[in-house]
């Protein structure tokens, strides 16, 4: 399968500005997949089990792990183009928070706003900061980030 971002513009570090957004189309979770995922890295009841999530649980149903969460977030992201064959590397992910519990059937969002932009000592690069805003179908705000990346400097 092609990478989705095959044929958009590469997002060089020089390219960007503090400010910048970029959003990201919709991925709606199904209770199979969130099942699937939980027994393979999340394995805990309300993440595999309708019945007990539903009768046992704080959430009343089945909820997405925050790791799969995360995952698909940046699926999304890389979705943007932003880093289009550009991104060397993730340096850091800082400020995650889960805000709200992530059921199947919800469609999850990202707007992406670039934070700061800091030269490396290696002319080639810079460290992009970036915030991600998650929103579901209601627009609630169910995650927040702030990954870093380091990026490849547009050749001279």
């Amino acid at each position: 399968m092609a990478s989705p971002t095959v044929g958009v513009a590469a997002h060089y570090f020089d390219d960007l500005t503090v400010g910048e957004q970029f959003k990201s189309p919709g991925f709606t979770f199904t209770e199979a997949a969130i099942i699937d995922f939980a027994w393979q890295f999340d394995p805990q009841p309300f993440h595999t089990d309708v019945d007990y999530a539903r009768e046992h649980s704080i959430y009343g149903g089945l909820i997405a792990s925050g790791y799969h969460t995360l995952s698909v977030c940046f699926r999304l992201v890389h979705s943007t183009g932003l880093f289009a064959g550009t991104n060397i590397t993730g340096r850091k992910l800082d400020g995650v928070r889960f805000l709200k519990p992530v059921y199947a059937g919800d469609t999850l969002r990202v707007v992406v706003t670039v934070r700061s932009l800091t030269p490396s000592s290696r002319p080639d690069r810079g460290y992009v900061g970036l915030t991600w805003d998650v929103r579901n179908q209601t627009d609630a705000c169910v995650l927040t980030a702030e990954p870093e990346h380091v990026v490849m400097r547009r050749p001279a």
